[in-house]
């Protein structure tokens, strides 16, 4: 498994393709940043948040749409299932690559915060009243970097999954557009719904209602199994497609 994830993670720098991700990841990330914190003078980060798991439904794509894909294309599929390796290090070597990637990218675009607590600190030596109510509320970033981890793994298990599925990365990458959109919108829909148990299931499936009680702060352990085992259950899926080839 070690040896995958290693070949893995180096050709995503081998290639442009891992450079192409992050530079578009920070880039983004730090426009959305500016327009929903800097410039509309709030220290309120719970828009940016919002806003990016919605992106993410467009960059975890491009993060696997070639994982398994690539392998097809240049006919190295069949090196991968007969090496010294299980089926289930293979597909954890490949994804945790991708989530390492997509790991660093999150935390390297934390340096957006540094600028909130800069001004923060300048206000409140500029003002002689109470001023511990201004500045960016720690325990929400933090409660917001963990949810939205958590999203990218979840993510990313569905793009590794329909990328074992197809042998054209456009096609992958669309199908896991659709499908993250599918997750992440379905929850706006909640509001417009009269019948209660249908609006209770799809709040208990939709990753906007996961997301909020993180956004908000709280550790919510029942939204950490559900996106935990959202990963779980398309890399088991994974593995059986794969299984299924070796043994075909």
């Amino acid at each position: 498994m070690f040896a995958i994830y290693k070949k893995e993670l180096r050709s995503y720098f081998v290639n442009p393709h891992g450079y192409v991700f992050a530079g578009i990841f920070l880039v983004l990330s730090s426009l959305v940043f500016s327009y929903t914190t800097l410039l509309s003078q709030s220290y309120d980060t719970s828009l940016y948040f919002m806003v990016m798991v919605f992106a993410y439904t467009v960059l975890i794509p491009l993060l696997t749409m070639r994982l398994f894909t690539e392998e097809k294309k240049l006919r190295t599929e069949q090196l991968l299932l007969t090496a010294p390796v299980t089926i289930t290090g293979m597909v954890i070597g490949k994804f945790l690559a991708a989530f390492t990637l997509n790991l660093s990218c999150t935390l390297l675009s934390c340096i957006n915060f540094i600028p909130l607590y800069i001004i923060a600190a300048a206000e409140r030596g500029s003002l002689s009243y109470d001023t511990t109510h201004i500045g960016p509320v720690t325990p929400e970033i933090v409660g917001c970097l963990i949810g939205i981890i958590l999203i990218g793994a979840a993510f990313i298990a569905i793009g590794t999954f329909i990328s074992s599925l197809t042998e054209n990365q456009l096609a992958a990458a669309i199908i896991t557009i659709a499908v993250l959109i599918s997750l992440v919108a379905i929850g706006l829909f909640t509001s417009i719904i009269d019948i209660y148990w249908l609006r209770m299931v799809i709040s208990w499936i939709s990753v906007l209602s996961r997301f909020g009680n993180f956004s908000a702060g709280v550790f919510d352990i029942a939204s950490l199994i559900y996106f935990l085992s959202l990963a779980f259950v398309f890399l088991f899926l994974t593995v059986r497609v794969y299984e299924k080839r070796r043994y075909n």
